[in-house]
């Protein structure tokens, strides 16, 4: 049986990507209608990544960006991004997530201090979507083939080659940087951000609107219209939404007691919970376990 645990929530803010002597790691994302997104999240890593099926829509920063099969993408650290399905009944990519301080960011030389630190602070600001019309999509592209090769082959130096491919990436994303996001665009960010790390703190409680809306200094309307906006859906719908995450993330490491899990997302009402959880996944609390169980 296939798992039904939230794609976003393995590149949460607070996820492990690869070792700490080997910030690397390679993920594989599909988005079909049964998993029609990925929520709205930040790491400290960058990404790089190229979709291999379908078309969809990044949100980057608070920016939407249509796009579709053969383009490659850069996040770059801290910046909000999400995915949602376009037009394709289907979604496929390989991204690789890397830290900074893998190509040198924690350093003191220049390469450090002059332009992995800017990128790290968001002083410089470089094209989040490489079409194949874009001058560097060429070069970028064999880049990510080769990206692709050795972290398969794991030759012996094979991580030494993989620093040396990043730092190509970002050499070459540099000579197209641009002018930083508005003060605006930060400071919404900004907000989104302390709402949502509020929210996964305090998922199993009681959360009301007013308690969010005072994080941003924002009344209760007009908190809900900024939410909205930005996330595509109600902070409740949100708030579910991750709840149920977190009872699938239960169930697969052998909670089989549903009233338990319920109640430690934050549940109150068993009913509800079996209603929401059927309505996402299609499928019953009870099936669902008994499908894991074989």
């Amino acid at each position: 049986m296939k798992k039904l645990h939230s794609l976003a929530l393995e590149q949460k803010e607070n996820a492990k990507h690869g070792e700490a002597s080997f910030p690397v790691r390679k993920y594989i994302t599909r988005l079909t209608p049964d998993v029609p997104a990925v929520m709205l999240h930040w790491h400290e890593e960058a990404e790089l990544t190229l979709i291999t099926e379908g078309d969809c829509v990044y949100q980057i920063d608070l920016t939407d960006y249509e796009v579709q099969k053969d383009d490659i993408l850069f996040v770059p650290p801290l910046l909000l991004h999400s995915i949602s399905r376009s037009n394709s009944r289907e979604i496929c990519s390989e991204t690789y997530v890397f830290h900074m301080n893998f190509l040198g960011g924690n350093s003191t030389d220049i390469c450090s201090t002059r332009y992995l630190m800017p990128i790290l602070n968001q002083e410089i600001s470089m094209p989040c979507v490489i079409t194949p019309k874009h001058p560097a999509y060429t070069s970028m592209r064999k880049i990510f083939r080769q990206i692709t090769s050795l972290h398969n082959e794991e030759v012996i130096g094979y991580e030494l080659a993989l620093k040396s491919l990043f730092l190509q990436a970002v050499f070459l994303l540099l000579q197209y940087r641009g002018e930083s996001a508005s003060e605006d665009t930060r400071v919404s960010s900004d907000k989104l951000k302390q709402v949502l790390d509020y929210i996964e703190q305090h998922y199993p409680d009681v959360i009301s609107v007013s308690e969010l809306a005072r994080l941003c200094y924002f009344s209760d309307y007009y908190f809900m219209r900024f939410f909205k906006k930005h996330m595509s859906m109600t902070c409740v719908e949100y708030i579910n939404n991750l709840r149920l995450e977190k009872a699938v993330e239960l169930f697969e490491k052998g909670n089989a007691s549903i009233l338990e899990v319920s109640l430690s997302v934050g549940f109150r009402n068993l009913s509800y919970f079996h209603r929401a959880f059927k309505k996402k996944y299609h499928i019953t609390p009870h099936s669902f376990i008994k499908e894991l169980n074989g």
